[in-house]
């Protein structure tokens, strides 16, 4: 039994002679049993709550008879195990589409289409979350309706609120909820709140117009923008309902709308999930091999990528359509990365896999001559916000091989090892100065110690804060870095060879599970002392 009450009485009359499909009259109804959407609603029930008043409509109505809607209910077993909504049919036999939804709710069109793309995708996932977008024009009918009952209802001495009737989306995603679960396998389960979200986005070009007499009427409502193709959004529709007078509103608009020719089609399904976020460490022992692509004036120089390389096997893993690349500073193309790796965390846009064992993300992880990837696991989305946090209070270790003009001894460069947190001024060097604003950088070496080669070579090991610029404290850069080794040893002085050694980066995401686990332990502890001292 449908939980309809004597006061819908007038409701249903009204919509059913306005041409309204079922779900959508229970919907004006009030009704929130989301049961009673699911399965074909009783029309004939329906029909038994008006059924002396219509009879006695129909004798006065001064409509031909061949012109008169006839009703009938096509509820077939087959309909009933789809849930397909009961159509309002003419007496020559051709179906109505109910003027409010558009037959949305009364074909419940997309349903074939959501199943299928879902099932194309080859997604893993629990559970998904329907979004749908419908057409504005959905808000003028149903205001139409609204106001095509509010005057019958109001003179039974009852109340309808608009804000109380069920919303066609909410209604369409009640339906969808287990049909769209049993057509999985029953495996999916639609929710509020999931990683896996289904879109479907609804047009009807038919009745596109019925939206633009209220730019005329409410002008400051509609106002184009560079992102949306058309003015009449759903929420400038609404905003513009919200101001228009019952009466200017049935000056420009039919009451009840108008019977349309066509049922509302689903322009696009699209299955979108949240990303998924990994980070590790990386090593590159190549000094040919760029960090991100380098691509100059529209050429690429360098074949491959230190971000291409690490993300080649994980993208594939996760069958992702695309990704971030972030890390903790970046090196040169020339400069090698050592020590423990460089922190970096991956960002992977909408992943069609996204459950992986420790051991599987070991094996995604790169190790050529070029690059080794090493701590690679799944992370939270915080990680990526907290890879750069503090990196200007980070220390970075150095190791260059630097060459002398002047012939030197060990004696001649020993004073260097003596040097403490020696203060720089460097202006944008000239080799980063087309994408960096001049400006003038203090940066501090903390330290510093050589390894003598030869009468023109030595090592040159330095720690220092983080960005600063190594290559220049070497050359001078003519000049743009305050002091520079050039004027520590009064000759010029190169840099052939730079490695950075990545000893004391921690890597953000572990912090917390480090926390933690040193917590546990320190608890513990205290809690052997006092069991002790008992």
């Amino acid at each position: 039994m449908l939980p309809l009450k004597e006061k819908d009485k007038p409701i249903i009359q009204k919509l059913l002679s306005a041409g309204c499909c079922a779900r959508c009259i229970l919907r004006f109804c009030c009704v929130s049993v989301q049961a009673a959407y699911r399965k074909p609603p009783e029309v004939r029930l329906m029909l038994q709550t008006y059924k002396s008043k219509d009879a006695a409509e129909s004798e006065t109505s001064e409509d031909p008879p061949n012109k008169r809607a006839k009703l009938e209910t096509s509820i077939t077993d087959a309909q009933s195990e789809e849930g397909a909504a009961a159509v309002v049919k003419l007496k020559d036999g051709d179906s109505r589409v109910c003027v409010v939804c558009l037959g949305i709710l009364q074909e419940l069109c997309g349903t074939t289409q959501i199943t299928e793309a879902v099932k194309a995708g080859n997604y893993e996932f629990d559970t998904l979350v329907l979004s749908v977008s419908l057409p504005a024009q959905l808000c003028v009918r149903e205001h139409s309706c609204w106001l095509h009952v509010k005057k019958e209802v109001r003179e039974k001495g009852l109340v309808l609120n608009k804000d109380d009737v069920i919303q066609v989306k909410e209604a369409f995603k009640w339906i969808m909820q287990g049909m769209v679960a049993k057509e999985l396998g029953g495996t999916a389960v639609v929710t509020k709140v999931s990683p896996f979200e289904v879109s479907v986005e609804f047009t009807h070009s038919e009745t596109d117009a019925d939206c633009h007499f209220l730019a005329a009427t409410c002008p400051d409502c509609f106002k184009p923008t560079k992102n949306k193709q058309s003015v009449f959004t759903r929420m400038a529709v609404v905003k513009a309902l919200e101001k228009i007078p019952d009466g200017k509103f049935l000056k420009h608009y039919p009451c009840p709308p108008k019977q349309p020719t066509s049922s509302c089609s689903p322009q696009e399904v699209q299955c979108l999930r949240v990303s998924v976020f990994v980070a590790g460490r990386y090593n590159k022992f190549c000094r040919s091999l760029p960090q991100t692509p380098w691509v100059i004036d529209g050429e690429r120089r360098m074949e491959s990528s230190v971000e291409e390389l690490i993300a080649a096997p994980i993208l594939s893993a996760f069958r992702a359509d695309g990704f971030n690349f972030s890390s903790s500073g970046r090196e040169d193309v020339d400069v090698r990365t050592l020590g423990n790796g460089r922190p970096f965390a991956m960002e992977l846009l909408n992943p069609h896999k996204s459950r992986f064992s420790k051991e599987q993300m070991k094996q995604l992880q790169e190790s050529s001559d070029k690059i080794k990837v090493r701590d690679l696991q799944i992370v939270t989305r915080e990680a990526m916000s907290r890879m750069k946090e503090g990196e200007e209070e980070k220390t970075k270790s150095y190791t260059a091989l630097v060459w002398t003009q002047k012939p030197i001894q060990r004696e001649d460069i020993s004073f260097i090892d003596d040097i403490k947190d020696l203060t720089l001024d460097q202006k944008t060097p000239l080799r980063v100065l087309h994408r960096r604003a001049l400006a003038v950088r203090q940066r501090a070496i903390h330290s510093m110690s050589t390894r003598f080669l030869d009468s023109h070579h030595f090592y040159l090991r330095l720690k220092t804060q983080a960005g600063t610029y190594i290559k220049e404290f070497v050359h001078g850069d003519f000049g743009r870095t305050n002091p520079n080794l050039c004027q520590l040893l009064k000759t010029n002085t190169d840099i052939l060879e730079l490695d950075v050694e990545m000893k004391n980066m921690v890597l953000p995401f572990l912090c917390t599970y480090w926390y933690l686990f040193a917590f546990k332990c320190i608890k513990n502890c205290h809690f052997s002392l006092k069991q002790n001292v008992k």
